[in-house]
């Protein structure tokens, strides 16, 4: 059965008519040819097809198209306002956070959606005290990175990207900490 949806890719108001058993990611993909979000397990156990789903991030291999009629989605692609890369774009080039790419998209979203995370107080099972506000420590961007694999193991530099783009500077290229 197919089913008319609106959604709005990267800024881009976008209508298209899907089966109802289509994934967000395969509709972003294939039927709006956004190639940013990438097709890993398809299973939500890797991370590559991360995205802002209204804002907090989603794995799209997940999500129903049809579930999401309406929504505004936000890839890598279309964090970069003007121009200008997006801070967690540019971190992720200072500190050289990736080596093949193919993770890079859904790392860099995930990234976004943890960063806007603390902002908001959020809590994860890294927070030393449930009662304060979370930081950017190495183990609390580690735990909220911990569904983003990555083959290539650029964790090392991934960390410390995030702990930049975040305005909590990172210890330095490659140190981890």
């Amino acid at each position: 059965m197919d089913a008319e949806i609106s959604l709005t890719v990267d800024g881009v108001p976008r209508r298209l008519t899907v089966d109802t058993r289509t994934t967000l990611l395969d509709a972003l993909r294939e039927r709006l040819g956004n190639p940013s979000p990438k097709k890993g397990c398809d299973h939500g156990q890797c991370g590559a097809c991360t995205v802002l789903l209204d804002g907090d991030r989603a794995l799209s291999c997940l999500a129903l198209a049809v579930a999401h009629d309406g929504a505004e989605i936000t890839t890598a692609d279309g964090l970069a306002a003007g121009g200008e890369l997006h801070p967690v774009q540019q971190a992720f080039i200072d500190r050289d956070a990736f080596q093949c790419g193919y993770c890079t998209p859904g790392q860099i979203c995930s990234a976004v959606g943890l960063l806007d995370e603390v902002r908001r107080g959020w809590p994860s099972s890294a927070t030393p005290d449930l009662g304060a506000a979370p930081d950017l420590s190495h183990a609390e961007v580690a735990e909220r990175m911990s569904g983003n694999l990555c083959r290539c193991a650029a964790y090392v530099n991934i960390v410390p990207a995030v702990q930049q783009a975040g305005g909590a500077g990172g210890s330095g290229r490659g140190t981890g900490r």
